[in-house]
């Protein structure tokens, strides 16, 4: 690993959730369904006013979650990063996937990337795994076969591979 790991802050987002909500004058049941705006056409299950309140209190949530704030926000993952504030670039902003599409990470292309580095590195899977706090070597391999992820382990991924977590998320249509 040649860069250090930064912390996504889970309390930030939600203080700039919360200060964005009242410079807005919406209720938490408002923005919830500004939020979820994406998802009135889907059969996808919308988010709870709960989860958004409670995002602080908790070790991770899921990345639907997380994308769609960030979505509705118009900030990137890393910008919650702990640490240095890092300058991206305009196609690094996670993309707008469109009206009725849901953000999500394609784990896939994460594993695809993280076994083309793990080669270049000579790595075995244990010694990512290593080095990515949180992840053990099943969890990463088990990215191939497409399982949802959360915040804030998801950023450690694309920082150790050192690519913007825009790289990964797609719209998908549910």
């Amino acid at each position: 690993m040649t860069n250090p790991l930064h912390d996504f802050d889970m309390k930030a987002l939600h203080a700039t959730l919360d200060a964005e909500r009242r410079a807005r004058h919406l209720s938490w049941i408002e923005l919830t369904a500004e939020i979820n705006e994406p998802f009135a056409h889907s059969s996808s299950i919308p988010i709870s006013v709960a989860t958004i309140r409670d995002m602080p209190n908790k070790r991770s949530v899921a990345s639907a979650v997380i994308l769609q704030i960030l979505r509705w926000l118009g900030r990137t993952p890393e910008s919650f990063l702990s640490g240095p504030e890092l300058a991206l670039a305009p196609s690094e902003i996670v993309p707008d996937p469109g009206p009725s599409r849901i953000l999500r990470f394609d784990t896939r292309a994460m594993h695809g990337a993280l076994n083309a580095e793990r080669v270049k590195r000579g790595m075995k899977w244990k010694q990512i795994a290593g080095e990515l706090p949180g992840f053990t070597e099943g969890m990463l391999t088990n990215l191939a076969n497409g399982p949802l992820i959360a915040f804030p382990g998801v950023m450690m991924i694309t920082q150790w591979l050192g690519q913007p977590a825009a790289n990964f998320v797609r719209g998908y249509k549910r």
